[in-house]
């Protein structure tokens, strides 16, 4: 197990001893840590996707404004 030490303003400190009173602050700072790892992971995936669908815009077929029409009537009352 690590032990790590972090500076942060005092009133965010505060906030976070009273909101996690009754907790064990350390699973909770290590919980936090886990979803921000996570967090960062989706977002690195997001961004990676976005480029590859946006990289590839130029080369899909494009439709006019009457083929799109048409595919947002067709089989509609």
């Amino acid at each position: 197990m690590a032990t790590v030490n972090f500076s942060v303003p005092d009133d965010v400190k505060e906030a976070f001893d009273r909101a996690f009173r009754d907790k064990n602050k350390s699973a909770v700072v290590a919980d936090l840590m886990r979803r921000a790892v996570l967090e960062a992971t989706r977002n690195k995936q997001r961004e990676k996707l976005f480029r590859q669908l946006t990289d590839k815009r130029g080369q899909r077929a494009s439709a006019s404004d009457s083929d799109i029409r048409v595919a947002r009537t067709v089989g509609r009352p």
